[in-house]
């Protein structure tokens, strides 16, 4: 008889938390690509968000992916520019996409799209943030799960 027993593995919690959050209106290709281009700045900025590589039983490399989930939320407008307001004010790592990077192909126009416009009149349609689980649950305060 085998009285040796595995530990009990405890499942990870983590203090900090990435959330999205998205306006209500997009269309479903914009959520999806709202979304990708939004979580992509927070492993450039905030290392720590990135696990290990990944390896599959034959040895075939895959590149690391975030070590913790990714919250998707929607909300509308006002709830998206309160969110936005939080976020700054917590100066949290953050991401933004507005409805004028819909129009732009490339980097450098993205870029200069979100500099013309101050920052109370961006026409958010996207946030990403990045921060202590309480700090982010009160920047998407108003904001519900995606469905």
């Amino acid at each position: 008889m085998n009285t040796h027993t595995e530990p009990a593995v405890e499942p990870i919690r983590f203090d900090t938390k990435i959330a999205v959050l998205l306006r209500a209106d997009l269309e479903p290709w914009q959520r999806l690509n709202v979304t990708s281009f939004l979580v992509s700045g927070l492993g450039t900025q905030v290392p720590e968000v990135i696990g290990e590589p990944y390896e599959d039983a034959d040895g075939v490399p895959y590149l690391p992916m975030f070590r913790q989930p990714v919250l998707v939320f929607e909300a509308t407008k006002e709830t998206l520019t309160t969110a936005h307001t939080r976020a700054l004010s917590r100066s949290l790592p953050r991401a933004i996409f507005t409805s004028d990077l819909f129009a732009t192909g490339n980097d450098r126009d993205n870029r200069a799209a979100v500099r013309s416009v101050p920052t109370a009149d961006l026409d958010l349609v996207g946030l990403a943030v990045y921060g202590p689980r309480n700090a982010v649950d009160k920047v998407v305060k108003g904001a519900r799960m995606h469905p």
